[in-house]
């Protein structure tokens, strides 16, 4: 078996800690990216509610203002 020269097993070694590191940096970045999908995803739903109740508000006007023109 051919025996690995020292300055290609250092050159190993940092490659693989520069990939251990990626692995850190990348796992930290898709945290973040879940946490800030989470809040996301709230605000849509609150806004959805909102607009849900805007449009039963702006109906209940319309039916309203219909029963008068039709008094």
């Amino acid at each position: 078996m051919a025996e690995i020269s020292e300055d290609r097993f250092d050159s190993l070694n940092a490659k693989v800690d520069d990939l251990i590191e990626l692995c850190v940096e990348m796992k930290r970045e898709n945290q973040a990216l879940k946490a800030n999908e989470s809040s996301w995803q709230a605000e849509r739903k609150e806004l959805l509610e909102r607009n849900r109740e805007a449009k039963s508000k702006l109906e209940s006007i319309l039916v309203r203002l219909k029963a008068m023109d039709n008094s």
